[in-house]
């Protein structure tokens, strides 16, 4: 494998012939059927299969080589076993949704600006809503078992509401976090080893609230396309774009269904083409556990003494660089996103980026402790 991966990397062609292959039945034996490449799996059967100890290493063994290997999606019909809870989940995000009036005010990734609802962190404003009405939400073995299929044990749920009305407009094409949620000149550089790896910590998933036939917009999605290496990259490019919009598929789904893909697949919200469904989806982003440091560290405390010292040694170029790396906090995420959404771009000032901005700005200390505050206070929950 190369070192990195760059635009000269990128082939069309390449990319057309992968997207073009098709799912062989016999590979997923548990599916129902197959519908544009894309295995369809039923409640009934899934359940039938979790209870039983072979077969369930069995579908979670075919869902795993489904999302990395083969098409990169699965639909889960009647994943949720209680669909009361999931009219009595709709209702209370719409009230959350009342509350935080954040029609016109949120970030939204990948979509226009104030054109969606959305939740940030739903799981958790539903808990401290309705703490039962959580736990029978959640209480889908179906989800449970595709989590840990594809991220293993101690997987972490996150999630999202979007409630996209009539009329509006799809997102860009695009990967998923991590590097998905990068610019062109920040995925490039990662290791290309480590575009295969963001692939394998996060399970994108979507549980249907109403009925989505394909004019309310349920995910485009183009089957195969997780698997094309400098992917991250391609997606950004006009050529592939339009490539995804040519070739991509979408399936209508029923209240309680769910799709679960792989993070790098090209996908992209829909077009709301219908008069009156109000398309609300729980949007999952599954963190594998083993996306954490062995240690925990006050980086914020190192940050704030570090700061005087790094003026005074007056460090340059790479000696700078690397200093910060060992002390800031150089990644965006996990942050709060009701209080540092990512407007603007795809995530907020990092505390590395904080650090430098204050050396080339000269900020004194007081100047700069009060910017560490204002930052680490808006990412907390």
């Amino acid at each position: 494998m190369q070192g990195y991966f760059t635009e000269n990397d990128c082939d069309i062609d390449e990319f057309e012939a992968l997207i073009a292959e098709p799912v062989d039945a016999n590979e997923v034996p548990f599916a129902d059927c197959i519908i544009n490449r894309v295995p369809i799996y039923s409640a009934d059967r899934v359940a039938a299969a979790l209870e039983d100890p072979s077969d369930r290493s069995a579908i979670m063994a075919e869902w795993a080589r489904v999302i990395g290997q083969l098409s990169g999606v699965v639909v889960l019909k009647g994943a949720m076993p209680d669909l009361q809870a999931v009219d009595e989940a709709t209702a209370a995000f719409e009230a959350i949704i009342k509350e935080e009036l954040t029609g016109s005010s949120g970030g939204d990734h990948f979509g226009e600006r104030g054109a969606n609802d959305r939740i940030w962190n739903s799981a958790q404003k539903l808990c401290l809503h309705d703490p039962k009405l959580f736990a029978r939400y959640f209480a889908s073995p179906a989800i449970a078992a595709v989590s840990e299929a594809w991220l293993g044990p101690w997987w972490q749920m996150t999630a999202q509401v979007n409630l996209v009305r009539p009329g509006g407009k799809a997102q860009t094409c695009h990967r998923d976090y991590h590097l998905g949620f990068m610019t062109q000149e920040q995925a490039q550089a990662f290791p290309a080893h480590a575009h295969m790896l963001s692939a394998s910590m996060t399970l994108q998933g979507a549980v249907a609230h109403c009925d989505m036939p394909i004019e309310s917009g349920p995910t485009k999605l183009l089957p195969n396309s997780q698997r094309y290496g400098p992917g991250y990259v391609a997606t950004l490019l006009p050529e592939f774009r339009e490539l995804f919009e040519k070739h991509h598929v979408q399936l209508p789904l029923e209240k309680g269904d769910a799709v679960f893909f792989n993070p790098a697949l090209f996908h992209a919200a829909g077009d709301n083409r219908s008069a009156d469904i109000h398309r609300m989806a729980n949007l999952m982003q599954i963190g594998s556990a083993m996306g954490r440091t062995l240690e925990r560290i006050d980086r914020t405390a190192m940050v704030r003494a570090v700061y005087p010292a790094m003026r005074e040694l007056n460090l340059q170029g790479q000696a700078r660089s690397a200093a910060i790396a060992a002390t800031a906090e150089g990644y965006a995420f996990p942050t709060n996103l009701d209080t540092d959404p990512p407007i603007g771009g795809l995530a907020s000032e990092s505390q590395a980026e904080l650090l430098a901005r204050a050396l080339d700005q000269g900020l004194t200390e007081d100047a700069f402790n009060g910017a560490l505050d204002e930052n680490r206070a808006r990412r907390l929950p």
